[in-house]
């Protein structure tokens, strides 16, 4: 009921423009299909769930992720291998890097006949008002503008006046809209070089506005300071260095040649999660709101501090005379 209801109050904001359901990946996999439909009841055109459009019957459709770009050697590559897969009236993803030289490179691919492209990230009125300007001006008048990012009822109404063609809708469709969620992503940081099982991995990071992610593989450490107390986050660029006696390591590896290798017993799971908690300085454990109890370090590959692209700009205070 609550995804319906969801559903119902989006596409009543969107009217005419379809709305497609994209909200698999933040859901189980069952709730999923089952939100999927929900959603179609409500009035959404399709939804990029296969097993639901195959068990329903609900029209499917879909788009390309970052990692598909990133993965290439140049977003023209990526566009290549989309449109010779796809055919001319996909929907090409053309915020990874630049957008404008994006939507140029996908309407000359497709001799001016693509079908959509997708915005995913910044102020998505103005940029769809850029684009549908570009697309214009290139010919590409037919093809449609699609806009995702964590949308709901109230952003799809405040879009109202933007030339846009479709909305993608997942977390706040899936959740019922309102509930808290975590924002969690998959965002690829590198990729082999070849197809060689030892090849080179080089670093990959998404650059469009509001969405910049931080290249390269990474480690991550948690300090431990006197008296057992933990004393920051460390996030590393690279290979971890030695351990000094005084790091504990964050990550552990969960699968090895496609099989899970990461699973340990029930009791020992809440083992470790109460010598975790019990790092943790005092602070941590407050129930108010505040600043993050420890702080994050994030480190570049010689081991140097490296610019966060995450941190909070320190608040402007001006002085009053």
């Amino acid at each position: 009921c609550a995804v319906a209801a969801a559903a119902s109050r989006m596409t009543a904001m969107a009217g005419e423009r379809p709305c497609i359901e994209m909200g698999s990946r933040r859901t189980n996999e069952y709730a999923a299909v089952a939100a999927a439909r929900a959603a179609y009841v409500a009035g959404f055109a399709s939804t990029s769930n296969l097993e639901a459009g195959r068990h329903y019957g609900i029209p499917t459709t879909g788009t390309a992720a970052h990692s598909f770009t990133l993965l290439h050697d140049s977003e023209e590559e990526a566009f290549r291998a989309q449109l010779k897969t796809l055919g001319k009236g996909t929907t090409l993803l053309v915020d990874t890097y630049d957008i404008e030289e994006a939507v140029r490179t996908g309407v000359r691919l497709s001799k001016g006949k693509l079908g959509a492209i997708r915005l995913d990230s910044g102020d998505l009125a103005e940029q769809a008002a850029d684009v549908r300007a570009l697309l214009d001006s290139l010919g590409a008048t037919k093809t449609r503008i699609i806009v995702t990012s964590d949308l709901d009822e109230y952003q799809i109404a405040a879009l109202r006046a933007a030339p846009v063609d479709g909305y993608g809708v997942g977390t706040s469709l899936v959740t019922g809209s309102g509930a808290p969620t975590c924002g969690f992503v998959y965002k690829l940081v590198a990729r082999a070089a070849s197809e060689d099982r030892d090849a080179e991995l080089l670093p990959v990071a998404k650059k469009s506005s509001g969405k910049t992610s931080v290249g390269g593989r990474k480690y991550a450490l948690r300090r431990i300071g006197r008296k057992c107390r933990a004393e920051a986050e460390v996030v590393g660029i690279g290979t971890a260095p030695e351990n000094d006696g005084n790091d504990r390591p964050l990550l552990v590896q969960l699968m090895a040649k496609g099989r899970p290798i990461g699973r340990e017993p029930l009791e020992a799971a809440r083992e470790r999660h109460l010598a975790a908690r019990a790092e943790l300085p005092q602070s941590a454990l407050k129930m108010s709101k505040g600043e993050p109890a420890l702080p994050t370090i994030l480190l570049d590959e010689a081991g140097g501090p490296a610019d966060n692209p995450y941190a909070k700009e320190p608040e402007r205070t001006e002085e009053v005379r």
